[in-house]
């Protein structure tokens, strides 16, 4: 099974390169497959390519439904 999260986009470098901070954590995904991205769109990451923009409210919905899974997951004492 594969996950693409969502992840805010803080900057910009080279032709097609940005950092994006996944829930905290920065990291640099290529945006070769995405066009017109600018800082603060929201991208959808998996394997370090940004595979495309997302609505900032469906990233938003997205991120709180991943935190209470993990909300869910710290409850029952581990994985799910």
């Amino acid at each position: 099974m594969c996950l693409a999260i969502p992840a805010c986009v803080e900057q910009l470098f080279g032709e097609d390169s940005a950092i994006v901070n996944l829930g905290g954590v920065k990291k640099e995904v290529s945006l070769a497959l995405v066009e017109d991205v600018a800082v603060g769109d929201y991208v959808i990451v998996h394997a370090g390519y940004a595979l495309q923009k997302l609505d900032e409210d469906e990233a938003v919905r997205t991120l709180a439904v991943f935190a209470e899974f993990n909300a869910m997951n710290d409850a029952e004492g581990g994985y799910l």
